[in-house]
């Protein structure tokens, strides 16, 4: 995937045991753009979740998580975005924004927007719409209704009825990524039949 994209790359090998997992990872993270976590890693329920928070919270650099039947791409045609007025979100834009800015369609998506966004006057999203046009984004705004379901269900449910490619979000957006990566959070991303890419 990386040679056909002509894109700058190397391949490297580690042996250590579990404890050590999380510190190779946050060696070879911190000298990257992205780390991109695959399947066979992550059905590895005991590794997955160490190599995710060695790059992603060790680093603060971006992660592609790609689960099992998922199509992983550089270059989404389109993309669903989680957005809820974080610095987390803010940064997963800033991050993706390659990403974002040669893709077809950005969805944004505000889920209970009078909950997750801060009172400007503006309409909740139209800020982060505006910030991404300015960037050559074709963006559009959907505000969603969790109707108790969690946050991270309705994003998942949402970027497949729009045929996203990728779902871009803050991993400390919601309370439920605020904690490192735990088995359940794996779970969920393991069965979201689309990549998903993560900053803080």
């Amino acid at each position: 995937m990386l040679r056909a994209t002509w894109r700058c790359y190397d391949v490297d090998t580690e042996h250590c045991d579990k404890a050590g997992v999380g510190d190779a990872v946050r060696q070879r993270a911190l000298c990257t753009d992205l780390t991109i976590v695959g399947p066979a890693l992550l059905n590895e329920t005991s590794l997955g979740p160490l190599v995710i928070n060695g790059s992603l919270f060790d680093t603060g650099k971006p992660v592609l998580v790609v689960p099992e039947g998922a199509e992983a791409t550089l270059s989404p045609r389109r993309v669903l975005v989680g957005w809820d007025s974080r610095v987390e979100a803010s940064r997963s834009i800033r991050e993706a924004l390659h990403l974002l800015a040669g893709a077809e369609e950005v969805r944004v998506a505000v889920v209970d927007p009078e909950a997750t966004c801060t009172g400007n006057g503006a309409e909740p999203g139209a800020d982060i719409a505006a910030y991404l046009t300015r960037h050559g984004a074709r963006v559009w705004v959907d505000r969603l209704a969790s109707r108790g379901k969690p946050v991270p269900t309705v994003l998942a449910q949402h970027a497949v009825d729009t045929s996203a490619d990728v779902i871009v979000m803050g991993a400390y957006g919601s309370r439920w990524l605020r904690e490192r990566l735990s088995g359940s959070v794996i779970r969920w991303i393991v069965g979201t039949p689309l990549p998903l890419f993560l900053a803080r």
